[in-house]
Order: structure tokens, then C-alpha cells, then sequence
């Protein structure tokens, strides 16, 4: 059985993201897993965790206000690929921790899906631009499975 980490914001994780042009289309599970920032984790009404995650993508942001690039030093220490990678903040996934679309990790920590934390300074600016665009209602959020 696998040991879930708490979800911590800062956290970054293996999951299975669903992003909001999809669930636009009707689809319902992601098209591939990937690693997602925790941006936000707190106590629902039935006393489980109620996490947002930001997607971490390769792809370059065509608006630059929309995502924010990894530094290079953190990619190499979470254990992500090495290429150029960003967090996306104009759009997250909330779901019920644990939940079925946490992925463990292949060959570093098994039974976790957790690679590990970003820097605080740098989880502050994603954290600050992520609730900028939700003061400006500029944020795209999908409910996941509960």
C-alpha cells in the first residue's frame, strides 16, 4: 500500500492533471501525468484535505503573466527531466486528498508522490501571482474527482 505524503503547500507532486480546455471538452481524466505544484491544502467540511495544484509544464507560456519558469537549480534537485519547465498559475485542479489521480514516483522515492518542495521564496511568488489572478477573476479551476 502506498504512504501519500501530507499535501503541504510548496509540495510538488506526481499527478494525473486535467487541464480546464479539457474538461471543457468532456473528458474527465488527464491526458498524461505530470508534476503539479500544491499551491493550497486545507480542511474540508468532512474533515479530509482540499488541495489546489498548479500544472508544471515544458511548454513556454504564450502570456508570460500566466506562468511563472522554474528556476534550473530547482528542477535538477526535485529530480525532474533537467529541461525548462514552468508553473502554470492561471489555472488549478482542487480534489480530496489523496484521491485517485496521485501518481507515485518511478525509481526515486517508491510508495510517494511527492518529489519534494520549492524553494519558500520562489513558492511565495507562485503563490502571490496565483492569488493575483483569482482577485481578478482570472483563474480556471477544475473540480476533480471527490
Amino acid at each position: 500500500m502506498s504512504h501519500w505524503p501530507d499535501p503541504a503547500p510548496g509540495l510538488v507532486i506526481r499527478y494525473s492533471y486535467l487541464w480546464r480546455r479539457e474538461a471543457d471538452q468532456g473528458r474527465e481524466e488527464g491526458v498524461k501525468d505530470r508534476s503539479c505544484a500544491i499551491v493550497a491544502a486545507a480542511r474540508n467540511e468532512s474533515g479530509g484535505q482540499a488541495v489546489y495544484v498548479l500544472p508544471i509544464t515544458h511548454s513556454s507560456p504564450i502570456d508570460h503573466s500566466e506562468a511563472v519558469e522554474l528556476p534550473q537549480q530547482t528542477i535538477l534537485r526535485l529530480g525532474l527531466d533537467g529541461l525548462c519547465s514552468w508553473v502554470v498559475i492561471s489555472e488549478a485542479n482542487r480534489f480530496s486528498w489523496p484521491g485517485p489521480d496521485l501518481r507515485p514516483l518511478s525509481g526515486m522515492w517508491l510508495d510517494s508522490a511527492a518529489y519534494g518542495f520549492l524553494p519558500p521564496r520562489f513558492f511565495k511568488i507562485i503563490r502571490d501571482k496565483f492569488v493575483e489572478k483569482g482577485r481578478h477573476g482570472e483563474l480556471g479551476f477544475v473540480t476533480r474527482t471527490e
